[in-house]
């Protein structure tokens, strides 16, 4: 599963630390996630697609393999 959430926490301008501490998880968490070596719960997926104002569809999408 790939994800934007690098690319849009950056256009809002948002620290992982930052962003991290307002969905109640660690900066590694976010750091691996946005890595792909970690695929979050998805109740995280669901704070992370608030805080980043998207829908969870429009934050993840299936990778290559995937399809």
């Amino acid at each position: 599963m790939e994800n934007h959430i690098r690319a849009l926490r950056k256009e809002k301008g948002v620290s992982q630390e930052e962003l991290a501490r307002q969905c109640g998880v660690s900066r590694q968490t976010i750091n691996a996630i946005e890595n792909n070596k970690y695929d979050p719960t998805l109740s995280l997926a669901f704070r992370l697609a608030a805080r980043l104002e998207v829908t969870v569809d429009e934050l993840f999408a299936p990778g290559k393999a995937e399809l």
